[in-house]
């Protein structure tokens, strides 16, 4: 009975809304009242569409470079953060912070910012050169997920058990021997979260896409999510293959994740 009124509201907000775009996708429409099946014509032009091709590609580096930097810095602060330096609860609440702030603002505000030092710079803007606008997106993602990403570190760090540091450091095991061969052993739930998190966010960034480089210079800097929104919203008639596009787009998300979870769970250790 308790579920009942939280199960109804998924179900219409997210399940049946979920069916329905999986059947558009195998069909041409303009609205849901006009509908024409086409069979797999949809898919059939997804990969004639040399944007949706670059726009894949263009995801997976983003989403492997941010991926890694945004782990290895959220952890690299973590560690800093667990030793008891002065003050800890401001760094924390410092580097947590852009996290609270909409994708929207933020790829407008770094919008100015960075076309200000690359015009101080006498640079090309964002939106004119492809290599700028990644290390851009690059930049607003590390920016915003490193302060998450920090607090389940910190979280996972402090539960590690001051015995094992204490036995480790008895047998002879240098702090770099102990962070490799304890801590990191002991903190992989905490990375599992974290890469799943980082990896999932990256792969479907589209609020800070939008608003950073707006896919500029010719789709060069547009990522899946975007490139599906402008062939939905901005090609009259494609409106299917969109809807095509969102299915590979979600089977690829699932795909990934589900890899990254069982190999990250596989290094887990019991506790």
């Amino acid at each position: 009975v308790f579920v009942l009124p939280t199960l109804l509201a998924f179900i219409i907000g997210f399940i049946w809304p979920f069916i329905w775009g999986v059947a558009l996708s195998f069909c041409k429409f303009t609205t849901v009242q006009n509908v024409t099946f086409v069979g797999l014509g949809n898919y059939a032009k997804i990969w004639l569409d040399d944007t949706f091709t670059h726009a894949f590609w263009f995801t997976a580096v983003f989403t492997v470079v941010s991926t890694v930097l945004i782990n290895v810095l959220a952890f690299g602060i973590a560690l800093l953060l667990t030793r008891g330096i002065r003050g800890t609860n401001i760094f924390r609440t410092t580097f947590f912070m852009p996290n609270l702030i909409g994708g929207i603002i933020l790829g407008y505000i770094w919008q100015i910012l960075l076309n200000g030092v690359l015009s101080a710079l006498e640079k090309p803007l964002l939106s004119l050169n492809a290599t700028y606008g990644f290390l851009g997106l690059v930049i607003l993602m590390c920016w915003q997920q490193i302060g998450y990403m920090m607090i389940i570190y910190i979280a996972g760090l402090q539960n590690v058990s001051d015995d094992l540091i204490e036995a480790a450091a008895i047998d002879g095991a240098s702090p770099w021997e102990t962070l490799w061969k304890v801590k990191l052993p002991m903190v992989m739930p905490s990375i599992t979260i974290c890469v799943f998190l980082t990896l999932t966010n990256s792969f479907k960034l589209f609020d800070q896409n939008l608003s950073l480089t707006g896919g500029e210079p010719l789709h060069k800097t547009e990522m899946l999510a975007l490139n599906i929104y402008d062939t939905f919203y901005g090609r009259v008639g494609y409106e299917g293959v969109g809807q095509a596009k969102a299915v590979i787009f979600f089977l690829a998300v699932i795909v990934i994740s589900m890899l990254q979870l069982r190999l990250t769970r596989s290094k887990e250790v019991q506790q």
